[in-house]
């Protein structure tokens, strides 16, 4: 089997963040050593109280019936691609099989609030063998925070490495200071001229360096050129500040650098001319140019070592809606379907748009989303319209979008909110069904003066304009789903 997928960033790195949060059990060795970066080892004559020490997870014999498992949340979400489960150094004590499924669940949950999740299959059921590296290739196209592995009936398992791509969800950076460059944020670095020392995946791990291995290294050249990495953004995105960190690397920095940056359909250009750098010494460099772009490559002369690459900076605004429409196409049908329904009530819209994806711009999905909504019956846009609340109630509470809508009706008097109300109830009696309005940037003089002059439209004229208005008030609720 290819082991292509072992060059994607390992999402299951606990430099990333990624950390056991279940086990059923680990009575001769820690699940936690799963995730240790560092390769197995293994020390023949050393004990602890519970049996012979072992660089891994491993349970007791089974006696009944069963299976063991430990479940692991992964540093950064994101599509998996290929997991490898490493039995080494486990001879006489590894298991007969194991298999594997992952799940997306929002903030922290336990073990126990996992258990109702609704997992999926990573791969197929795969015998192992001792003393072995088990390379099991995923074709789920669904992001996935958790994994679950699962051994039959028992013994232990070295390591465990899962691969993929990250797929952040777009509202954990809104508004912070973002690392255009984080592996946590969904940018990968995918080439690079040279890693004869160290992997290129350190050089954007969220971890502050620890030693000279935790970061990129080249051998030294001895002819022409230099060395070079590219690192495929998190998005577009304009950068500011780049840091280039060159702790534990004392007699091997660099000499100096320079950075190039491109866009999806543009040569490289400079971003960054001839700087030098300091050994041992984490630089901050102001960026001269501030155009958007998809990529940067760091250039190093000639050769040497760098821990980390930050790139400060903002996404563009097509860089924002690229996000938000990653996260958006990688979720499962009825997680997608959830999210949707926030902005538009109807079920049946909700399923069809999340249908359609993936979508390659937000024009596209703005276009399916106008397609699917006036397509759908009576019955259908009714049920989106009771999901609002009536215009001048002031929806308390978790209101979310339709307190931001009616933000209008803040500062308005009690006679105004009155004459709303009195208006709301004469509409329903003679419509069947709430005023609906896009009321962004309307105050409530003016909800009440668009009241009065529709309440007296026939049902069917009014039925249409409602639903123009549902259109309306969803392509902006599109907009605060997936962009800033």
């Amino acid at each position: 089997m290819s082991s292509d997928f072992t060059t994607l960033p390992l999402l299951s790195d606990e430099r990333l963040g990624a950390a056991v949060v279940g086990r059923n059990d680990e009575f001769f060795a820690l699940a936690d050593n799963l995730l240790k970066a560092e390769a197995p080892v293994f020390v023949a004559d050393r004990y602890t109280k519970r049996g012979k020490w072992m660089d891994g997870w491993e349970t007791r014999r089974r006696r009944t019936p069963g299976v063991d498992w430990c479940i692991v949340r992964l540093g950064a979400p994101g599509l998996v691609r290929g997991i490898v489960v490493d039995t080494s150094h486990f001879t006489g004590n590894f298991p007969k099989e194991c298999w594997l499924e992952g799940c997306a669940a929002d903030g922290y949950p336990s073990a126990e609030e996992l258990a109702d999740a609704q997992w999926m299959p990573l791969g197929s059921r795969t015998p192992l063998s001792g003393d072995s590296k088990h390379l099991i290739r995923v074709s789920l196209g669904t992001r996935v925070t958790h994994v679950r592995l699962t051994i039959a009936p028992d013994g232990g398992v070295a390591r465990l490495r899962v691969h993929g791509e990250p797929v952040p969800d777009p509202r954990d950076v809104w508004g912070m200071p973002l690392d255009l460059a984080a592996m946590e944020h969904g940018a990968v670095v995918t080439d690079c001229s040279d890693m004869y020392f160290s992997h290129r995946h350190n050089l954007n791990l969220p971890t502050s360096p620890v030693s000279m291995a935790d970061g990129w290294e080249t051998r030294r050249r001895r002819g022409p050129g230099h060395d070079w990495v590219v690192v495929r953004l998190a998005q577009e995105g304009v950068v500011r500040i780049a840091e280039v960190d060159t702790r534990f690397f004392k007699g091997n920095a660099p000499g100096w650098f320079t950075l190039d940056g491109r866009s999806e359909s543009s040569p490289w250009r400079p971003l960054l001319g001839e700087t030098a750098l300091q050994a041992h010494m984490r630089h901050r460099f102001r960026m001269p140019t501030h155009e958007p772009v998809t990529s940067v490559r760091l250039n190093i002369y000639p050769d040497g070592g760098v821990a980390r690459l930050r790139l400060w900076g903002a996404l563009s605004e097509t860089g924002a809606e690229m996000l938000g429409l990653r996260w958006l196409d990688t979720l499962a049908q009825d997680q997608a379907e959830q999210e949707l329904l926030a902005v538009c009530g109807s079920a049946a819209w909700a399923r069809a748009v999340a249908a359609a994806r993936p979508f390659g711009s937000m024009d596209e999905l703005r276009d399916v989303a106008t397609s699917a909504w006036r397509g759908l019956p009576r019955d259908d846009w009714l049920e989106a319209f009771a999901a609002h609340p009536r215009l001048g109630e002031r929806p308390g509470g978790d209101a979310g979008w339709a307190a931001q809508e009616q933000s209008g009706t803040a500062d308005a008097g009690s006679d105004v909110l009155a004459a709303l109300q009195d208006g709301n109830r004469a509409y329903e009696e003679r419509f069947g069904h709430v005023f609906l309005l896009c009321a962004t940037g309307v105050d409530a003089s003016g909800m009440l003066a668009a009241l009065r002059e529709r309440i007296d439209n026939d049902p069917e004229t009014e039925l249409r304009i409602a639903a123009d208005e549902q259109e309306k008030i969803t392509q902006l609720r599109l907009r605060k789903l997936l962009t800033p």
